[in-house]
């Protein structure tokens, strides 16, 4: 690849997607977007550049989705899934009990592990959340990563990878050599395509964000301006959770860190009684 197209594919890649990419990423780019190549008959990436600047259908989307990091599985990371379940959910039923209302939003969400995970744990809670209004938002910016997470269908692989036996027994069925999540948890989830560089505004104020594990590909910059306008879509005593090599200091101050809890923030003032931090109980 020349660098007249390497350095037109990582303009064009922050610009849409948000991803920094360096000189030591140009293998990255030429195993990712070689397939996308043969897929719309180009014969190099010079012709794949070409195509982009002409706007040829299909292209922009199939090369942003190629080079999107969909890594994810269920209840990754686990600590993250215990603080919701163990000090977010509690802290939330006390601060909410005259609404009766909570909103969750799963940023970045891809093939739908991490917003499943959070409606098991939900409906784990199910007793204290009687007569509740409760909303999981997950977005992602791959089209193809909404469509499988909507379809709840996931490989032996997909849901043996921090899933545990007993979940997978009550909330799933076997569809043949893959596992159908229960329909009911899906009608919690409202999935949509969301690009975290365009305005959220449109999807309202959220009592929790999950976050996780997609800063990290961005410059300081563009972390700095999601970082920022993820905090103005929190409630004034919600909260938010990063991925663990992801942090706010440095880049907002409209976000601080919550308490003892490594991850977990909210917003940059005083939190309001009900949202002080609570202990972190055994995992089940």
């Amino acid at each position: 690849m020349s660098d007249v197209a390497f350095d037109f594919l990582r303009v064009y890649l922050k610009e849409r997607s948000g991803l920094a990419l360096g000189p030591e990423k140009l293998y990255l780019i030429e195993s990712r977007l070689g397939p996308v190549c043969r897929r719309f008959g180009l014969a190099s990436l010079a012709d794949l550049c070409t195509a982009l600047r002409m706007h040829r259908a299909g292209v922009e989307q199939a090369v942003v989705e190629a080079m999107t990091t969909n890594e994810t599985f269920f209840f990754r990371d686990r600590v993250p899934f215990d603080m919701f379940r163990d000090v977010l959910l509690p802290r939330a039923i006390t601060a909410r009990a005259g609404t009766r209302r909570l909103r969750i939003w799963s940023a970045a969400s891809s093939s739908g592990q991490e917003p499943y995970s959070l409606a098991m744990l939900l409906r784990e809670a199910a007793p204290r959340l009687a007569g509740w209004h409760v909303e999981i938002v997950a977005t992602d910016l791959s089209t193809e990563m909404l469509e499988k997470a909507k379809a709840g269908l996931y490989s032996h692989f997909e849901v043996q990878r921090g899933l545990p036996a007993q979940l997978l027994v009550k909330h799933f069925t076997q569809v043949g050599d893959r596992w159908r999540i229960d329909p009911g948890l899906g009608g919690m989830i409202d999935f949509r395509q969301l690009n975290l560089l365009q305005p959220f505004d449109q999807l309202g104020a959220f009592d929790i964000v999950f976050c996780r594990n997609v800063l990290i590909y961005f410059d300081m910059a563009t972390k700095s301006d999601v970082l920022h306008r993820i905090a103005k879509s929190l409630a004034p005593d919600g909260a938010v959770l990063l991925g663990a090599a992801e942090t706010v200091i440095g880049l907002t101050d409209a976000l601080v860190p919550d308490g003892g809890h490594r991850g977990l923030y909210r917003k940059g003032v005083v939190a309001s009684p009900a949202f002080q931090a609570a202990p972190l109980r055994a995992a089940v």
